[in-house]
């Protein structure tokens, strides 16, 4: 195994960190609420970022989520680019590629994912009916990607949708509940397409918690070298240097398992059994290290207008999302009491 970036891949991260860095500042993201910056999605696209991860494949995408993480940039780019750009191109047809992709590079059309659980919509005869309580991004959707009870993969037209209701969670996503009530659908896909699209998924958002976790253990760590407690800085103190250096430690252990199921998704090998570790990592240290790096701040972490407040909400969305780490766990237990492990 070689997680090496390849030249694209890094000069895809790097141009992305570069906007990502300028655009979502503080100040930007304290303004856009719990809404999408619209302005830096349309400076990612114009880039070029979304549609190059049809070269750069899912690795290339994870270290484009990492700098996401890292400033908690409010764009629907792991979405979009998972659940449309590497679904489209793996599963559509010809002329489902050719009519969305284009779209989907440019930035005008954004798909979400209606996942992980299939069984609260049923499908008859191209049409849907059932409701979703609540779907990332789906505020700034043209499209979603539903599963149905029978883990078959559907595209629904947003506007097709009989309601689709705001809601709130922890990490301001731009969420709400879709309510199908017999909405047309196209399918995508064939057998096996909703556990490629779910594994794809969990390697992103998995890699997007490493970069919010990155994140929130350099602003604890900046604050710890500057802050002063009996005259000289916390960072001095081995406390704090034990509990900054487990929650690297952790964050590190999310990034390679992250990578490895990267690696090997974009080499055509099985991912299911590294997306669920690389997942439970996420999920279980994930937690660890954005509760870290808010304690680490002391009484300034608990400043909900704090920047390090941000990262705390986005980890512990993370962290139930696609499956929280006691049932990635089972999944995992089943995977491997089914698998051959001779």
């Amino acid at each position: 195994m070689d997680f090496t970036p390849t030249e694209e891949q890094e000069a895809a991260r790097e141009l992305g960190g570069r906007i990502l860095a300028d655009l979502a500042t503080h100040e930007r993201l304290r303004a856009a609420g719990t809404g999408t910056d619209a302005e830096l999605w349309k400076a990612l696209c114009a880039a070029g970022l979304p549609g190059a991860v049809e070269e750069t494949g899912l690795l290339g995408l994870v270290l484009l989520l990492e700098e996401q993480g890292r400033v908690t940039a409010q764009v629907p780019l792991a979405a979009s680019c998972v659940y449309g750009i590497l679904a489209v191109a793996r599963h559509g047809t010809e002329e489902q590629r050719a009519r969305l992709l284009p779209g989907l590079r440019d930035g005008t059309t954004v798909v979400v994912g209606a996942f992980p659980a299939p069984g609260t919509v049923t499908a008859r005869g191209g049409r849907l009916d059932g409701a979703v309580d609540w779907v990332p991004w789906l505020r700034d959707a043209t499209h979603v990607l539903v599963p149905d009870g029978d883990r078959a993969l559907w595209l629904v037209r947003a506007e097709d949708a009989a309601r689709v209701d705001p809601v709130e969670l922890t990490a301001p996503w731009s969420a709400a509940r879709l309510v199908l009530d017999g909405a047309e659908a196209e399918r995508l896909g064939e057998r096996g397409a909703y556990e490629d699209v779910l594994a794809a998924a969990r390697i992103a958002f998995a890699g997007m918690q490493a970069g919010v976790c990155a994140g929130s253990l350099a602003r604890a760590v900046e604050h710890t070298s500057v802050r002063e407690q009996f005259g000289r800085p916390l960072s001095t103190h081995q406390a704090v240097q034990l509990r900054a250096a487990d929650a690297h430690m952790d964050t590190e252990a999310i990034r390679v398992t992250v990578y490895e199921a990267a690696w090997r998704f974009d080499e055509g090998l099985d991912a299911a059994g590294a997306a669920l570790t690389a997942g439970w990592w996420a999920s279980e240290a994930g937690k660890r290290v954005v509760h870290a790096g808010q304690h680490l701040h002391g009484g300034t972490g608990a400043d909900l207008d704090h920047p390090v407040h941000r990262h705390f909400l986005w980890g512990r969305q993370l962290d139930a999302y696609l499956g929280c780490g006691t049932e990635l766990l089972a999944e995992l237990g089943d995977f491997l009491a089914e698998g051959d492990l001779s």
